[in-house]
């Protein structure tokens, strides 16, 4: 110990960050113990240097004339009869490339889910309308459910913290893995930064005995899938694309042999990073805007995008920057190592986010709540790597068929409101098929339907199950 304290001890100083052991001697025996591994598990030099690069990046204002929309595919229509012929060559590529066994899933879940009153990570929380079924449980009878389909391995990565990454690992071995082999479900830690205090550089304690850390952002996925071998055993199992999705849209379609064949072969892809798309509800909705900018393509964030543009309508009175992000993506496992410094440094650009972060006064050893963002976070975000793609692809689906997330524990982005899109987008499908579904005054489905995916990936698949005639209202039906 006094030698490690001692090296330890040097490379603060040298640093200027010898305040984090401002309370060491008031710590146990472990607790002392625990301080030091964190601290030694810090590259002060690679922090240092990101500062620098992250230091004068500044989200470059959006001037006239300089966006255009973003060119799209439009999603098909629920019944695979009305598709066109070039729809049905896209999924059927799509579903080669499927069949080949060369994509695979990959969930970022590093959340937790205590905005939603459930103490556990985000995964684990009960999504589904009648049964509660968890997040990630939905994901892998996806998963289950195409592997079925088209006898083949499909491998489910995940991407935990290190907050979550032991209850996440135990919940899929309590549940047996939801049918899946425990080889094929890879979990990859995501990395945690260092909170730095926005005026004097220091890194912050969050108490006594532990470093404020953060996890580095959705972009961070691409150092965690490289530094954990997860690229590279995706390329011992010839997969060459990630389909990528976040934790909380109990929705999303984790296989999408449409969007696989269009990313993969579509002349306008370069088949490196696609992505999926909705019409934006109105011009204020809080969601990234996928653009053109400088012949490249592009996410601006809502609250870098001019309200003029934003309420912009083109002759059918459509927003014309209505390609609102539902963070889905296509990625080839090319392109990720590429990305990861495979071919030189890491690519990606680091932001700097200022946020609140509470924490404890090395001078007084009192706790600091601040009401306003007092500290820096670095973190990467998927999206910067769009305009990094040769031809980055936009596929724009349907709302009701893809996207119903949870993010609050009332109001907009609900489990009540994702219920009822759940609810909405199985009646639709049942209604397809002869169902007689109720409705109330604003046309949503009065009653809780669930479809498995084990017993139906789309609208179609419902052809050869046996339905009933109609469901009465206030009904809660589980298919």
């Amino acid at each position: 110990m006094p030698e490690s304290l001692s090296s330890i001890r040097a490379t603060l100083d040298a640093h200027d960050q010898g305040h984090l052991l401002a309370f060491l001697d008031e710590l146990t025996g472990p607790g002392a113990e625990r301080l030091l591994t964190q601290i030694a598990g810090i590259d002060f030099g690679e922090l240092a240097r990101l500062m620098a690069r992250a230091g004068g990046r500044e989200v470059a204002p959006v001037r006239s004339g300089e966006l255009e929309p973003a060119p799209f595919y439009p999603r098909p229509t629920d019944d695979a009869r009305g598709w066109s012929d070039e729809d049905r060559h896209y999924r059927s590529v799509g579903e080669e490339v499927i069949r080949a066994g060369r994509v695979a899933a990959f969930a970022v879940a590093g959340g937790q889910a205590t905005r939603l009153g459930w103490s556990g990570p985000k995964g684990t929380f009960p999504a589904t309308a009648v049964s509660g079924r968890p997040l990630l449980g939905i994901f892998a009878e996806q998963v289950l459910a195409n592997q079925d389909r088209y006898r083949v391995t499909i491998p489910f990565y995940i991407m935990t913290s290190p907050l979550n990454d032991e209850a996440t690992r135990a919940f899929f071995h309590d549940n047996n893995y939801f049918g899946l082999n425990r080889r094929n479900i890879l979990m990859i830690p995501q990395r945690l930064l260092p909170s730095i205090d926005a005026e004097t550089s220091k890194i912050l304690l969050a108490d006594k005995g532990t470093v404020a850390m953060h996890p580095d952002g959705h972009g961070g996925a691409v150092n965690a899938l490289a530094a954990s071998g997860a690229l590279d055993d995706m390329a011992a199992r010839g997969i060459d694309h990630i389909s990528y999705f976040q934790v909380d849209n109990p929705l999303v379609n984790v296989i999408d042999p449409l969007f696989v064949g269009l990313h993969t072969a579509a002349p306008d892809s370069s088949s490196q990073m696609s992505s999926k798309v909705v019409p934006k509800t109105d011009p204020d909705e809080r969601v990234g805007v996928l653009c053109r900018r400088g012949g490249r393509t592009v996410i601006i964030e809502y609250s870098d995008l001019p309200p003029e543009l934003a309420a912009e309508r083109d002759e059918t009175g459509t927003l014309r920057f209505d390609a609102g992000s539902i963070a889905v993506h296509l990625i080839s496992v090319s392109f990720l190592k590429k990305l990861a410094g495979g071919e030189g440094p890491f690519t990606l650009p680091v932001n700097r986010a200022r946020k609140a972060v509470p924490h404890v006064d090395t001078r007084t050893g009192r706790r600091v709540v601040p009401q306003t963002p007092n500290a820096i976070k670095l973190e990467w975000f998927i999206f910067d790597a769009l305009p990094l793609a040769d031809a980055a692809l936009v596929y724009q689906t349907s709302r009701l068929e893809e996207f119903a997330p949870i993010k609050n524990a009332s109001g907009a982005d609900s489990p009540a409101t994702s219920h009822q899109l759940q609810s909405d987008r199985n009646g639709r499908w049942l209604e397809t098929h002869g169902v007689a579904i109720p409705r109330d005054h604003e046309g949503h489905v009065a009653a809780k339907i669930e479809i498995s995916p084990l017993t139906a990936l789309s609208c179609d698949d419902l052809a050869g199950v046996q339905l009933p005639a109609a469901i009465e209202a206030g009904e809660e039906v589980v298919l």
